[in-house]
């Protein structure tokens, strides 16, 4: 019998999402003939629009296969930078674009040249649970605030008060937010940033769901301030998910630690797909991507009054992104349970709690509007028939 292998410790604190059990019960489901509505993963249900993939075969067959610079391929960093200034309005010098594979990249970059062993990150709970374990990978420390309806699930000046410490060196919120839907808007980001520099240290905006805005501003933190991190991907607006492409934005003076990090890292972004990215900012791709956000409004404006009518308490209505979050106490007061009865009865899929943090994890439920009209028809049918 061989020794146990040695695994580090921070991996007892790495946990896997508890919806990817749920995913491969649908699976095998699915194997046996059963038809499932997905609504558990946070993927648009779009293929890629066809410009990027035709600027993709293209960089392919042109030879475009070997290594950019790892801040990313200059041409890329320059058309982002013209995506600040004539959609959102921001300033953004392109050296200042350092291009990840995918949000994730950005997100581990920037950890990796924040924190020390022991250092605090704070961040909201619920929300997207890979950055708490992003912190943990560098042997940071996330502190989770329990936020609620009352401020829109977002982190305000008033929680950093009561959270920062000593060893806190940054913030980290997301507009919109995954998994409520919620904006920080321009005057709340105002704060917080007043906040970190007054304490020196950093705030950390993760944008990767920006341009899914329905109601108020679809700005951009980077139009705050050069002294911010914000975070961005091709693959929620963009649709590029598979291609794993994402972009951090970051102060001047952390470019060349960034550049450093990422070259140690994974050397450089893929290619093919920064290639195939510049073509995500033609006005033919933008017209596509923008029939997309509309049909993403039209998505939540059916579901959010189906899923209140049938007792499932949303008491924000979520103004981006494309998910719902829900109190589902009025079923279960377990959402696991919750959700593994309701695709096994139902054959509906849907995201427990849990894998948002721990704040009332058991009692929310998050449903991802990322199938069409007709198939969110067919799943509140089957939920008004399973609930009932």
């Amino acid at each position: 019998m061989s020794p146990a292998r040695p695994i580090a410790r921070r991996m007892a604190h790495i946990q896997p999402f508890h919806v990817m059990d749920l995913l491969a019960r649908a699976r095998r489901l699915e194997a046996q003939g059963r038809d499932i509505v997905h609504l558990e993963i946070g993927e648009p249900d779009f293929q890629t629009p066809a410009p990027i993939v035709e600027a993709g075969i293209r960089a392919l067959r042109a030879g475009h296969t070997h290594y950019t610079p790892a801040t990313g391929l200059p041409a890329l960093r320059e058309a982002i930078a013209r995506y600040y200034q004539d959609v959102l309005g921001a300033d953004v010098a392109p050296e200042r674009i350092v291009i990840t594979p995918g949000a994730s990249g950005a997100l581990l970059l920037v950890m990796g040249i924040l924190l020390n062993p022991g250092d605090q990150v704070v961040m909201t709970d619920p929300g997207y649970p890979c950055n708490r374990h992003f912190v943990r990978t560098f042997e940071g420390e996330a502190v989770s605030v329990p936020v609620g309806p009352e401020t829109d699930y977002q982190l305000t000046a008033a929680h950093l008060a009561r959270h920062w410490s000593e060893r806190t060196v940054a913030a980290m919120v997301a507009t919109p937010s995954n998994p409520t839907g919620t904006l920080a808007d321009r005057a709340l980001l105002s704060e917080l940033l007043d906040f970190t520099q007054g304490r020196g240290g950093a705030l950390i905006v993760d944008e990767i769901y920006q341009g899914l805005v329905y109601e108020g501003e679809n700005g951009t933190a980077a139009a705050l301030s050069e002294d911010l991190f914000v975070i961005n991907s091709f693959s929620k607006f963009f649709g590029m998910t598979g291609w794993r492409l994402g972009w951090v934005v970051a102060p001047r003076d952390c470019v060349r630690e960034l550049d450093k990090l990422a070259q140690n890292l994974f050397l450089a972004a893929s290619t093919p797909a920064q290639h195939a990215a510049l073509a995500a900012f033609t006005p033919a791709c933008m017209e596509i991507l923008e029939a997309r956000r509309e049909a993403f409004r039209a998505r939540r404006d059916f579901l959010l009054p189906a899923l209140r009518e049938l007792g499932l308490k949303v008491p924000v209505t979520p103004r981006g992104a494309f998910y719902l979050y829900g109190d589902s106490t009025a079923f279960s007061e377990d959402s696991f349970a919750l959700a593994e009865r309701c695709l096994e009865v139902a054959g509906v899929a849907i995201t427990p709690g849990l894998d948002f943090g721990d704040h009332l994890a058991r009692s929310h439920v998050r449903f991802a509007y990322t199938r069409d009209l007709p198939v969110l028809e067919q799943a509140v049918a089957r939920l008004r028939t399973f609930l009932r």
